[in-house]
């Protein structure tokens, strides 16, 4: 009888200890469209921070711990975005790995700022993010990933020369991301000599762009930058091909993803865009690469920057010996180089990502590869 007494003990003794081990586990959220439209790049969000908690975790964890996902689909919908960040904070989930488009991430982050919990984007690049959360005092609000006008600084000078002379159109989708991409980018061609032929707003979700196919043919456009994403911007460009229309589509970084050849096929031959210097190419992420790729997912687009955003927050919490969001974030912050698989990563006072380089890809037979420039 002592004997089961002592069993039983042991036994509920480790029910509980493991229990204790699960709540002592670190829980991360990952926070992007998972479905809709926009699902591959939420795809690529959950792939990367997978990949990155598998490898933190085979290492011992942080401090002890082991990391875990909660994954959270917001369909880049800035409503759904909000009751996403409240379910997230009243979980108890500190750290939060997203959002994706700017115009989810800008109302979430207010959710998170207010309750003190960090978010960290990768891939959210309107600078409203983290110039209003530094302008209201809210230190929890950051990006690993560019802004807009950086992108702006780097493209729109190299169009206004490339392209001097030129008929050029800038397109945008209305949303915060895409106008306010397209809008960094006009501002900084305008500043170099290169004034629009139109600078317009299309809407976003619609299946047929031929009037504004015609549109574009009248005014014998050679060139489009086009602020949106692959849906769009595909069907726009096989619509012109139907039209027998052809000029220079030039986007910023949505469209590094496979299905934008999907809809767009061969229209989209000799398509470029910007994107932050390859990071598949990066020797730190020669190891994660290859065990992404083993699983049979291509790291493309936002994957590596997801997998920094986990690796960024491990770090934090070491350096910060704790796993209170505000000092993790003031550590980060504090000029010291975080090493992650897109490279070593500085923060700024405002939480952004300092001195990120780019690289002009182009679309040639269903992949993209960046071009002498």
């Amino acid at each position: 009888m002592i004997k089961k007494s002592l069993m039983g003990a042991a036994l509920v003794g480790f029910v509980l200890a493991a229990q204790a081990a699960r709540a002592d586990d670190i829980t991360i959220a990952v926070a992007g469209p998972m479905t809709g439209q926009l699902a591959t790049i939420g795809d690529q969000f959950k792939q990367g921070a997978e990949a990155a908690v598998k490898a933190i975790n085979a290492k011992g964890g942080v401090m002890g711990r082991q990391l875990k996902l909660s994954i959270e689909d917001d369909v880049c919908d800035p409503k759904q975005a909000v009751s996403v960040a409240n379910r997230i904070v009243a979980n108890g989930i500190k750290f939060i790995d997203g959002h994706a488009c700017s115009g989810s991430s800008i109302p979430a982050s207010a959710v998170y700022a207010e309750s003190g919990v960090l978010m960290m984007s990768p891939a959210s690049s309107n600078p409203i993010m983290t110039d209003d959360a530094a302008a209201k005092g809210w230190p929890t609000i950051m990006r690993l990933y560019t802004r807009d006008d950086a992108q702006g600084a780097f493209i729109g000078p190299w169009i206004a020369k490339k392209y001097a002379g030129k008929n050029v159109v800038i397109l945008h989708d209305k949303s915060a991301y895409g106008q306010g991409v397209a809008d960094a980018v006009r501002k900084t061609m305008n500043e170099n000599g290169l004034k629009e032929v139109l600078y317009e707003g299309l809407n976003a979700g619609e299946k047929d762009y031929s009037a504004l196919v015609t549109k574009l043919k009248g005014l014998k456009a050679d060139v489009v930058y086009f602020g949106g994403y692959h849906p769009e911007a595909g069907l726009m460009l096989r619509q012109s091909d139907e039209q027998g229309f052809k000029y220079q589509l030039i986007m910023p970084d949505s469209i590094a993803s496979p299905e934008f050849w999907q809809i767009a096929g061969p229209a989209g031959e000799g398509t470029m865009f910007v994107f932050p210097s390859d990071p598949q190419a990066k020797p730190e992420a020669k190891e994660a690469v290859e065990n992404i790729k083993s699983g049979g997912f291509v790291p493309e687009g936002f994957t590596l920057f997801s997998y920094s955003v986990i690796q960024a927050f491990a770090q934090g919490i070491e350096r910060a010996g704790t796993d209170d969001p505000m000092k993790v974030a003031e550590v980060l912050k504090n000029g010291e180089p975080i090493h992650t698989v897109v490279g070593d990563v500085i923060f700024d006072e405002k939480g952004d990502f300092k001195n990120a380089a780019y690289d002009i890809n182009q679309w040639h037979d269903g992949k993209y590869a960046p071009i002498a420039q």
